[in-house]
């Protein structure tokens, strides 16, 4: 069987890992001399808390080309064939770094390595798709093309309460628009061609949250859905609610925004990802 490989920026949860097949790679989160590998060393929890307290801002680092390798090499062991689904290389470098890493593998395996061009949950759903695609026993050019072909339907919203912490990490892109006049606005930011980009500016969280509802009512037949926040899971159980009649529940996952994420969106990040059906 094709076996999956993706970053922890796809926001899988361990237990969906762990019932879908699917190698999750940490990326890392520095606070100062201190590293942590994301949501392992630290959980989502503990960043958060240590986010909003610490005087130190965080920084993140991708895992290394040897780290990479060493996962493929141990995978080859199981298989000839491995797809892996990274992050958007307009925000990191995992991309390079995992072609790296698959040239120093020795073993006789194929593998494959595709920009996502996107994060978070747009990049989840990708994930999961493909590993359903393995499962079910195709094989590795079948999930290829189908992963390439879905990167497109693929949509992401996210809204937060200020784009402070994309402007200290340098991940504002498109949305350095919307900076200098969101006093008392709540942003929604979207990802489009790898980077993000401006979409809306809410008064409140309450239009913010409407803004993120008639988002997923705007599109026709959906395959899946995906739903985080990271530190307003009360914010998460609506959204979900109102949801719930526009997206069968076994089609919708739910997942917390993980730290390296969370480094550059913020502790009040409440986002919905679409994955078009066909």
């Amino acid at each position: 069987m094709v076996k999956i490989v993706t970053d922890s920026c796809s926001d899988i949860t361990p237990q969906l890992a762990r019932e879908l097949g699917i190698t999750v790679v940490p990326l890392y989160v520095q606070f100062g001399n201190e590293s942590y590998r994301d949501n392992v060393d630290l959980t989502t929890e503990e960043f958060y808390h240590k986010l909003e307290t610490s005087k130190i801002h965080p920084t993140t680092a991708t895992a290394s080309p040897a780290h990479f390798a060493q996962i493929f090499t141990e995978l080859a062991e199981e298989t000839k064939e491995i797809v892996a689904v990274t992050l958007s290389q307009k925000f990191s470098a995992i991309y390079g770094t995992a072609l790296q890493g698959k040239a120093m593998v020795k073993k006789d395996c194929r593998i494959e390595v595709i920009d996502s061009q996107a994060g978070a949950g747009a990049q989840m759903l990708l994930v999961i798709a493909a590993a359903k695609l393995a499962q079910s026993g195709a094989g590795l050019g079948k999930i290829v093309e189908s992963v390439k072909k879905a990167v497109p339907r693929a949509h992401v919203r996210m809204t937060f309460d200020t784009l402070e912490y994309l402007r200290r990490g340098g991940r504002v892109g498109k949305a350095q628009a919307f900076l200098g006049s969101l006093l008392k606005v709540n942003p929604v930011l979207g990802i489009k061609d790898g980077e993000a980009f401006p979409i809306a500016r809410c008064r409140n969280r309450a239009q913010a949250v409407d803004f993120l509802v008639d988002f997923v009512k705007g599109f026709g037949p959906i395959e899946s859905v995906a739903i985080e926040d990271a530190t307003t899971p009360e914010e998460l159980e609506l959204l979900a609610q109102r949801l719930k009649d526009l997206v069968p529940a076994e089609h919708t996952y739910r997942s917390k925004v993980s730290p390296v994420v969370g480094t550059h969106v913020g502790p009040h990040v409440l986002a919905v990802s679409v994955l078009e059906a066909l």
